[in-house]
């Protein structure tokens, strides 16, 4: 809930967006992150000028925090960052592989040093294993992982078109750091954590990767459908608009040919009496409701889904997410101005959850330095 880490100390040595999710998650809890910059500052920054000149990225992920701008190849300042380290409850680092050990702050060290200290270093592929040097980035590890593969139409695979590899390991390291102060609790000790994009998105990819070892291939391409559920998928109407179908089970499947698609000879024809069959006859299922599809619009159609209690969607722009009646905003303040961004996934009871400003570059330097100055 809002305030429960309030008291909490994180230290951050990071940049782009897997570690700065991690940290932001903590701050919107209450935590004190400050967050170590270059003195250009986080690359993430440069990203794009579209916030008022700010990046859409570092907006997102950076509020609430304190910045300060460090060169720790230099001794007053790895001195400063020593004793920032000292005073903390987490470190998180997510330099080049190795980096941070160079610097004289690897993480078991750190650990030696300061016994209740939670350490997160956050990688490409993690601290074992042959690519564990490599450097590392969302669209390479999507490549790597298979996810490209499976993602995009039949003609070629595609991005995800968010930076799910980052997403998903910062998802992994907030959540181990909450787990590591709760264990500290009981035994008094820190914990060292290790995540990687890698072993984010091979978590992800665990039903296709299945898939492939015991059914001897992986899931089809598909688009806007779903490769083992059917129907699951886009579809256009008569008026040109798509809607996307879900059918979970049978007493589904039953209601969209009786109450919605008028074909209650669907349900029991053998090409389509199973969702193993549907899939296996899905060009021959998919021409049939779009033909009948094909008779109304959108807005009809949805009306009888809706009766119905058949899932559905429409397949819209990310305008139509920016106007969405659904859509809840919190407004942040950046060093251009206010932005109004989506308010953080987690509803607390009776709490109206507001977020800290994002920080200009070393904002927070002179504050940070005279406190823990030797």
């Amino acid at each position: 809930m809002p305030g429960a880490l309030t008291g909490i100390l994180v230290v951050a040595l990071e940049q782009a967006v897997a570690a700065p999710l991690a940290t932001a998650r903590l701050a919107a809890a209450g935590a004190r992150v400050i967050k170590v910059e270059r003195a250009e500052g986080d690359f993430a920054r440069a990203y794009d000028h579209v916030v008022d000149g700010e990046s859409a990225y570092f907006v997102w992920l950076n509020h609430g925090k304190q910045s300060i701008a460090l060169d720790i190849k230099r001794p007053d300042d790895a001195a400063l960052l020593e004793a920032m380290i000292a005073s903390a409850d987490v470190f998180v680092q997510n330099l080049a592989p190795g980096a941070a050990a160079r610097a004289g702050f690897g993480s078991a060290a750190l650990r030696g040093r300061y016994p209740r200290l939670i350490t997160c270093d956050i990688s490409g592929f993690g601290d074992e294993g042959p690519e564990r040097d490599r450097k590392a980035y969302d669209l390479l590890i999507q490549c790597e992982a298979g996810l490209a593969a499976i993602t995009g139409s039949a003609e070629a695979p595609g991005r995800v078109g968010v930076s799910v590899a980052d997403i998903g390991c910062g998802m992994n390291a907030h959540a181990a750091i909450l787990q590591a102060l709760y264990e500290r609790m009981r035994t008094g000790r820190g914990r060292g954590i290790q995540v990687s994009l890698f072993d984010a998105l091979a978590d992800w990819m665990t039903v296709p990767l299945l898939h492939q070892d015991f059914g001897g291939r992986p899931p089809a391409r598909v688009g806007l459908s779903h490769p083992s559920i059917a129907p699951y998928g886009a579809f256009a109407t008569g008026d040109g608009r798509q809607i996307v179908l879900a059918v979970q089970n049978e007493r589904e499947w039953r209601a969209l040919c009786e109450q919605v698609l008028d074909r209650p000879d669907f349900i029991t024809d053998p090409r389509f009496a199973t969702n193993v069959a549907r899939c296996d006859n899905r060009a021959a299922l998919e021409a049939a409701i779009l033909a009948i599809l094909a008779a109304d619009d959108a807005d009809a159609w949805t009306g009888r889904l809706r009766a119905a209690t058949i899932a559905y969607a429409p397949v819209n722009e990310v305008a139509d997410l920016s106007r969405h009646p659904h859509l809840r905003r919190v407004t942040v303040e950046t060093p251009s101005g206010s932005a109004r961004i989506p308010a953080p996934p987690v509803r607390w009871d009776g709490e109206r959850q507001s977020l800290g400003p994002v920080p200009a570059i070393d904002a927070h330097g002179a504050e940070v330095r005279a406190e823990f100055a030797a």
